[in-house]
């Protein structure tokens, strides 16, 4: 599990590539060396031509993506699960929410990520069924 990071305002191309830059890409390379491949959807701000060139000067391998299917991303499924873990708790300030976020992000069981990615195989075989169109998925 990475760390989470804060976005204040809306996230687009450049705080996209600060995010890369400052947080996810020295994470990766030190916990999961440099032959870890990146995942990212089809998103507009993670395939804009300046997010293109990013990853080419700094060789970021990328897994090539169907454009039909968003729901194989890891990650939604992993935001679900934070969702049901703070839903109905209140934080008086924007602060407090972070915490609790990341506190609840911590908490995600490294069972609930195995048995994501155990599903994976499954949901790539319904997307090449499917011929990259959309899943149930």
């Amino acid at each position: 599990m990475g760390p989470l990071r804060r976005v204040i305002g809306i996230m687009d191309r450049f705080v996209y590539e600060d995010i890369l830059e400052n947080t996810m890409i020295p994470w990766a390379r030190a916990k999961l060396g440099r032959a870890s491949v990146l995942q990212k959807d089809n998103d507009p701000k993670h395939t804009t031509g300046h997010i293109k060139n990013w990853f080419q000067r700094r060789r970021v391998d990328l897994l090539d993506w169907p454009s039909q299917s968003p729901a194989l991303n890891p990650i939604e499924h992993l935001w679900e699960e934070l969702e049901r873990r703070v839903q109905g708790v209140r934080e008086s300030n924007v602060n407090q929410k972070f915490d609790l976020l990341e506190a609840a992000w911590k908490d995600i069981p490294m069972s609930v990520i195995h048995k994501l990615l155990d599903s994976m195989p499954r949901r790539f075989q319904a997307v090449i069924e499917a011929k990259g169109y959309a899943t149930r998925y």
